[in-house]
């Protein structure tokens, strides 16, 4: 069984993929991983469809990117190994060639249906690190399918109108080398230790 600290410290988010299709058997267990996150009272709210379909995939990366804002966001660099839609604003599609997209849904009004949500997808990346599938999360989830072809595909899915996409889970592999990994930043954490001077 592999240690999970060194899973978290090895895995990496991946935005160059190859055409190379992964296994269905691989892409099951991946989102079951998901299904067994965290998730607030127990509820299991949020969904999981997995879109393994590259050219289904493409058309909805370009949809994820059609009405992305550059301007709302900090910082204007991310990676020169795996570069992202920020680094180079010439790319069209926020899915980066992935072949395997899993879309991770969610009530619309739960106060922690984001937080359900990437907590599946943060269990989804480590399954999938674990069984050699390159992954990256992707947000804008919410205006992805705010358009008529988004809206006909979740009608197909049978997503209720209760429900709306919070982000994704990109799924392939990688393409080029796997990039090392980057020193952490200084004082990001403190413990605080029991003391007398409390009580």
């Amino acid at each position: 069984m592999n240690d999970l600290l060194e899973l978290m410290k090895e895995r990496r988010s991946i935005r160059k993929y190859l055409e190379k299709q992964i296994p269905r058997e691989a892409l099951e267990r991946i989102v079951e991983a998901g299904l067994y996150a965290p998730n607030a009272g127990g509820g299991q709210r949020s969904r999981i469809v997995a879109v393994r379909n590259p050219v289904l995939s493409e058309k909805l990366g370009r949809l994820n990117l059609a009405h992305f804002n550059r301007a709302t966001l900090a910082g204007s660099f991310v990676s020169a190994e795996q570069p992202s839609v920020i680094d180079d604003p010439s790319m069209k599609s926020g899915f980066y060639g992935a072949p395997t997209v899993c879309a991770i849904f969610g009530p619309t009004d739960f106060l922690y249906s984001i937080p359900d949500a990437f907590c599946c997808a943060e269990n989804m990346v480590l399954e999938a690190h674990a069984l050699g599938i390159a992954s990256c999360i992707i947000a804008r989830g919410e205006e992805t399918f705010d358009n008529e072809f988004g809206k006909a595909l979740l009608r197909q899915w049978q997503i209720p109108d209760t429900m709306i996409a919070r982000c994704f889970v990109l799924l392939g592999y990688c393409s080029g080398k796997y990039p090392a990994v980057k020193p952490r930043k200084a004082g990001r954490s403190l413990i605080v230790e029991e003391t007398r001077e409390h009580d």
